[in-house]
């Protein structure tokens, strides 16, 4: 596993939520995903975040899913943390995507809250008690309520946090004050799951983050977060300001489209989506090609 690994940041600092590549005809391309895989342990990423949302997971099979874990372990695997998404709103069937994916020799879980069927917080908790059970691995909670439909309660995470692998929390809740009270409460490894708020969550405690527009910025997000951890507050602050155009570009429309569209813009392995996603339309691409310009990326 990848050096940067510490109790404080059990996943690094950096991470990516890697779009899965797809062939023209819509196959897996399993050689792009390692290219893309090196390409974004080599801009500076601690980690990959395979097979989550941004990977476009509620339309893959379980099989390609271990297909592609076992793919990037073996391109990145000796260098970046490979955390397999695992969340999916059925308990059983997550348990089993978490034994395939440590079988495969993932080195963590990420596991959303489950999504449409809104279980109370007493679902939410024995959830993830029983993933979290069901392997060795570590675990990073995922807490998305406006995509979920229900929150993680700061009550339920401070009980899940006694769990001996539950380590972690991607927070993509939005919500500062809420986060605060957990991240002094649990002691979990908070991650933004939210780019916008990257720098916000560092000031109330947050290590690192698990990003999207890591695709395209992550040297960029990488000085963000030192310079932070390093006392450097006003270049920090500086890093956040110049990428706004980017945080706002990336999500105009859902995050996988334009992230594509940005990686096929760049050369890099993406390919097509897999249907209900669609590509970005040409007035689209023109507004992501203004965005990220304006930001300083180089297309």
């Amino acid at each position: 596993m990848a050096p940067t690994s510490t109790p404080q940041t059990p996943f690094g600092r950096v991470l990516t939520a890697m779009v899965t590549p797809f062939t023209a005809d819509g196959a897996l391309d399993l050689d792009g995903a390692q290219r893309l895989a090196t390409h974004l342990v080599d801009a500076g990423n601690d980690g990959l975040i395979i097979n989550g949302t941004t990977g476009e997971s509620p339309t893959t099979s379980d099989a390609e899913k271990a297909d592609l874990v076992r793919a990037v372990l073996e391109a990145v695997g000796d260098r970046a943390h490979v955390i397999a998404g695992v969340g999916t709103n059925d308990t059983h069937h997550s348990v089993e995507l978490a034994r395939t994916a440590e079988h495969a020799g993932a080195h963590g879980l990420l596991v959303v809250t489950p999504y449409y069927n809104k279980p109370p917080q007493e679902g939410l908790y024995r959830h993830f008690k029983t993933i979290a059970d069901a392997t060795e691995l570590p675990v990073m909670l995922y807490d998305i309520p406006g995509r979920s439909g229900v929150p993680i309660g700061t009550e339920t995470l401070v009980r899940l946090a006694e769990h001996p692998r539950i380590v972690a929390n991607k927070d993509a809740k939005g919500d500062l004050g809420r986060a605060s009270w957990a991240i002094a409460r649990t002691g979990l490894a908070w991650y933004s799951g939210d780019d916008m708020l990257n720098l916000p969550l560092l000031s109330v405690g947050a290590v690192g983050f698990v990003s999207v527009v890591g695709h395209v910025v992550t040297p960029e997000l990488r000085t963000l977060v030192e310079a932070y951890v390093s006392g450097d507050v006003q270049k920090a602050t500086e890093i956040h300001q110049k990428l706004l155009p980017v945080y706002t570009g990336m999500f105009r429309t859902q995050g996988v489209m334009t992230t594509k569209a940005a990686l096929t813009l760049q050369g890099l392995p993406a390919g097509p989506l897999r249907s209900p996603m669609v590509e970005c339309s040409p007035e689209e691409i023109a507004q992501l090609k203004i965005d990220l310009a304006a930001g300083g990326v180089q297309l």
